[in-house]
């Protein structure tokens, strides 16, 4: 069995059982690539924004430590003021770039397989030292695809920052003649374009990233026929068995039912196929009551169980058929039915009353 089992093609999509339970143990279609696009993207957001306040607390650290270099003196006892007052400026200058770029990688992260926390990917396990596993995985889809997306992406910022160069190269010689804070500026723009458009590309790619590693996703965790069928049979068990129960409930059902024809005060027939037990208690129905009804061999039985028990069997051809397609058992007469039903009712109690 495991062999045939084996032997099947994976062709039939993933359950949302079998999606579930691969969640639990990390399996997810995850893309690396979007993470690094929205920190690169949303970093030089916040750079373009933020570049003024960032570049003026850069000056004011180099105003405060290059002026005082002579006279700062470092000693076992101030070591910690100082390394303290450092961290405090570079706080000021790096903390709120940082903070975005935190918070853009944990949303990235969340937006594409949500809150997910598991050990089943660190856990210890011998596959994972395993060199024939590890060859498989160099020489894997996964593995190409990777190294695919590295060189492309080397030779996107590459050919941007060329063309980038290029572009400014008759800027890049009067800059001799230039103060360093223009210098710094100029190259600080063409650095800011190179990123933008290389970042923009990324992207681009890591959308096309994620498509591919959800489809890799889909193909991995696809089920065999066999797969299905024993899923289903776990989840919502044996066909078989199910069906063997469903048969004894109708079974029981049946026999409560025939239980109550001798009780019944009439039975109308339709004649031949179709039979419907009535009771009615003045006292407690407000509406005479369906008991049983049937069909075919269920319906010449509630006839012989009548006939036996002395009660009247009615022959009514369109009432019959009526309250058999629109009455369930155990409940009243609908109103619109009431007139003929009461009109039998009122025959067999004139027969009730002859016989007695």
């Amino acid at each position: 069995m495991a062999e045939e089992q084996s032997g099947q093609e994976k062709t039939e999509q993933p359950t949302a059982h079998r999606l579930s339970e691969g969640r639990k143990k990390g399996d997810v279609a995850k893309s690396m690539e979007i993470p690094s696009a929205a920190v690169l993207l949303l970093g030089l957001l916040s750079i373009y924004l933020m570049g003024q306040y960032l570049l003026g607390n850069l000056l004011l650290i180099l105003r405060h430590y290059l002026p005082n270099l002579h006279v700062i003196e470092i000693t076992p006892g101030n070591i910690t003021t100082l390394t303290r007052e450092a961290m405090m400026f570079s706080a000021m200058v790096v903390g709120p770039l940082m903070a975005v770029v935190l918070v853009t990688a944990l949303l990235s992260n969340y937006a594409q397989v949500g809150f997910l926390f598991t050990t089943e990917k660190i856990a210890p396990k011998f596959e994972k030292i395993d060199p024939i596993q590890g060859l498989k995985k160099i020489f894997s889809m996964q593995t190409l695809a990777n190294s695919i997306k590295s060189i492309a992406k080397l030779c996107i910022v590459g050919i941007i920052s060329y063309l980038e160069v290029v572009k400014n190269l008759d800027k890049i010689i009067p800059l001799m003649d230039q103060e360093p804070y223009a210098i710094l500026v100029f190259y600080a723009r063409i650095s800011f374009w190179i990123f933008l458009k290389a970042a923009v590309i990324i992207a681009l790619l890591a959308a096309a990233d994620y498509a591919f590693q959800r489809w890799q996703f889909m193909k991995k965790m696809k089920m065999t026929k066999q797969e299905v069928k024993e899923e289903a049979k776990m989840t919502e068990g044996d066909p078989m068995v199910k069906g063997r129960i469903r048969s004894i409930q109708m079974e029981m059902a049946r026999k409560r039912m025939m239980a109550e024809v001798p009780k019944a005060d009439v039975v109308i027939t339709n004649p031949t196929r179709l039979a419907v037990a009535l009771s009615y208690d003045s006292e407690t129905m407000s509406a005479p009551l369906l008991t049983a009804k049937g069909a075919g061999l269920i319906a010449k039985r509630i006839k012989e169980i009548a006939r036996e028990n002395n009660i009247p069997v009615i022959e009514d051809k369109p009432l019959a058929r009526a309250l058999f397609q629109h009455v369930e058992i155990n409940n009243p007469v609908p109103d619109n039915l009431y007139q003929a039903v009461a009109e039998v009712m009122a025959y067999v109690y004139g027969l009730k009353q002859k016989s007695a």
